[in-house]
């Protein structure tokens, strides 16, 4: 595994989108996961999810 991690990954299509996110929650830092989080809700408005 590489020592860092580098995000988003490429969300090309809802597939993308759904891995990124998961991949994030689980290795990801709170900054990550928000930068993810935004750049998925931005492409993929659907996913996202009421807090």
């Amino acid at each position: 595994m590489p020592e860092q991690m580098k995000y988003p990954y490429p969300i090309l299509d809802l597939e993308h989108a759904r891995n990124a996110l998961a991949r994030v929650a689980q290795h990801g830092t709170a900054a990550e996961q928000e930068k993810v989080r935004a750049a998925v809700v931005k492409k993929y408005p659907s996913l996202k999810k009421d807090d």
